[in-house]
């Protein structure tokens, strides 16, 4: 990229980093220091703030950069991403907003400790929050070297590593000091910039082809090397029987990981009701839903205009393709058009990854401070102390995420988020279902579901092409692979449901009927909500 580039891009980095620490700071001065503030905000975000919220926590760089660049490079197959992100808000919207507003307080484990033994419940539900988190974490670690280091020219390994420990430094700062409140806000702002950045682009994209779907296609499909076959299914999935198992375990963890995310899940506790938080969702899912039909366009317009194998030149994985549209679309390299308009998206998806990693690592230091520190230390822990606990964890979550971000830099930012998305419908979904819908569930039953899909997820994942084995692994020069998908999901999603289902069945605890009963009001109706 020229100098013009790297000076227009880099003040506006500068210049969104330099707002939200402002927010952070005012939030900071303004704050009680209790635990309902720093989790939750104070529960004093209406509906639309947490809506655009919510969908600025959900639209990460893996939607911006990763899923346009899969389908820039896979073009049908790569659509399965986009599909997937949405679909899963229905599950959401119909079986987890209003319930888990109305029987928990700040994270996952509220819910399960209304009617179960709080400690090996709680202990459990943090273990998977955090790993899920972490996983989550690296995806947007992964995105942010992407994009500087096609900023800085492409080459530099060191700009790369050095960007991942810089927004690692900056989450630590935003969670540390501002809390809920102020990483709402900073979600909000993101949610603003990132919906404009791509309509603006893809009124470019189908300008630039007379408004004419078709014809963006055809394009499409002769500039990526592989013709009619781009358009069609299979590309990615469909060397055999393998790719298509993958694909159907790429789809079960797409549309039900959303439900398990705990930063997804801990932004329901921000609204002062539960009908306050079904409104949240039906507003997130406008934003969502526009955003990731906006990402075909974005995807198939990187192919026909650039070409897959420019994309690929770029980054093998498809995470630069956005950024390098816009600069086409501006005018080209060295144009005053190109130069802001690549700048301008550059500093989105900057702003983009900045407020995603703040939102998901409040969620883990909360998870860390208010489950594992909580249970291990039940009759002295309070509220402050759970709040000072919380920020060492973020710092403690940062530095784990910078390690990984730095060892996983060269693979898809979408497809880390397809693992972590995995791991979150294996460990935390079934549990989840199971506590608001299943009278005889017990502890048990709750602790076997959480590590009976959280462990063989993540031994499933070390033990598959995505660690070894493959050009394209984590560690391509060895070989200990023995799963052959990439996506667990396909295993790992029902081994949790049975895992639960055998606790429960072997258990010796009586379920209390009592405390099931008075669950399934406050879930229903909210009765004595917080």
């Amino acid at each position: 990229m020229s100098g013009h580039h790297q000076t227009l891009a880099l003040l506006l980095f500068s210049a969104f980093i330099a707002v939200t620490l402002g927010i952070t700071t005012w939030v900071s001065r303004n704050r009680r220091g209790s635990a309902e503030e720093f989790y939750a905000g104070g529960r004093l975000f209406s509906p639309l703030e947490n809506g655009f919220a919510i969908a600025g926590d959900y639209m990460s760089a893996a939607s911006f950069l990763g899923i346009s660049g899969l389908i820039a490079l896979y073009g049908y197959d790569g659509m399965l991403y986009s599909v997937g992100f949405l679909v899963a808000w229905l599950v959401v919207l119909l079986l987890v907003a209003e319930l888990v507003r109305n029987c928990g307080r700040f994270t996952l484990a509220d819910v399960l400790a209304s009617r179960m033994s709080e400690r090996p419940v709680r202990i459990a539900a943090g273990t998977s929050s955090v790993t899920v988190s972490v996983l989550y974490l690296v995806a947007q670690m992964v995105g942010a070297g992407s994009l500087v280091a096609l900023l800085l020219g492409g080459t530099s390994e060191a700009a790369r590593s050095w960007t991942v420990v810089g927004v690692g430094a900056l989450m630590v700062i935003y969670v540390s000091l501002g809390g809920m409140r102020a990483t709402t806000w900073i979600q909000i702002v993101k949610a603003v910039l990132l919906m404009a950045g791509a309509i603006a682009m893809t009124v470019l994209v189908l300008a630039r082809f007379h408004c004419d779907f078709n014809q963006l296609l055809t394009s499409a499909a002769e500039r990526s090397g592989h013709g009619k076959d781009f358009l069609a299914p299979g590309l990615k999935y469909g060397g055999g029987w393998t790719a298509r198992f993958d694909f159907i375990s790429l789809g079960l963890a797409l549309v039900l990981g959303t439900a398990g995310l705990p930063h997804i899940l801990s932004r329901f506790y921000t609204v002062p009701t539960a009908r306050a938080a079904r409104r949240s969702v039906v507003w997130s899912i406008g934003l969502i839903g526009s955003f990731y039909l906006m990402t075909i366009v974005l995807g198939f317009g990187a192919a026909a205009v650039l070409g897959s194998d420019e994309v690929r030149k770029s980054n093998a994985a498809g995470n630069t393709a956005v950024p390098l549209l816009a600069l086409d679309l501006g005018g080209g390299a060295g144009s005053t058009g190109g130069t802001v308009l690549f700048a301008v998206v550059a500093a989105v998806a900057f702003a983009t990854i900045l407020a995603v990693v703040a939102g998901i690592t409040l969620a883990s230091s909360a998870s860390v401070a208010h489950d594992l520190y909580a249970s291990l230390r039940r009759r002295r822990a309070k509220q402050h102390s759970e709040v000072a606990v919380a920020r060492v964890a973020a710092a403690g979550i940062g530095v784990a995420a910078i390690a990984l971000g730095l060892l996983a830099r060269d693979l898809n930012v979408a497809f880390l988020v397809g693992l972590a998305f995995a791991v979150a419908a294996s460990a935390n979904l079934p549990v989840l279902l199971y506590s608001l819908f299943w009278r005889n569930f017990t502890t048990r039953g709750a602790v076997w579901a959480m590590y009976g899909g959280l462990i063989p997820a993540v031994l499933l994942v070390v033990f598959s092409p995505v660690v070894s084995g493959s050009p394209e692994a984590l560690f391509p020069g060895v070989d200990f692979h023995v799963f052959p998908l990439q996506n667990p999901g396909l295993v790992s999603i029902p081994l949790g449901f049975l895992a639960g289902w055998i606790g429960t069945k072997t258990s010796t605890e009586r379920p209390d009927e009592a405390k099931h009963a008075e669950t399934e009001v406050r879930a229903l109706t909210g009765a004595g909500a917080v």
